[in-house]
């Protein structure tokens, strides 16, 4: 994903700005993989791939984010990630 791209994103909450931790770009410097977080409501979400988890809470499949935050949390030292509040 590339970066002039999420700039132009929101949180779907409450449609604040988004604060960006890349943690892979690729040599093209597109995002691999990262942490888009919302300082109002307090949610992350991760990026994948290239591709942001961006769903609404009530489709959101925590048990299948969780892991991959995890493996980042130890990859990369990261503070522990809430991905909802």
């Amino acid at each position: 994903m590339q970066l002039k791209t999420i700039e132009k994103l929101c949180c779907p909450f409450d449609k604040s700005d988004l604060n960006l931790q890349i943690l892979v770009k690729d040599m093209a410097q597109n995002i691999i993989e990262g942490i888009l977080s919302c300082t109002i409501c307090q949610r992350n979400y991760p990026i994948v791939y290239g591709v942001p988890i961006m769903a609404p809470d009530e489709y959101r499949q925590i048990q299948l984010e969780q892991p991959i935050v995890e493996k980042w949390k130890l990859e990369h030292n990261l503070d522990d990630v809430k991905l909802l509040p």
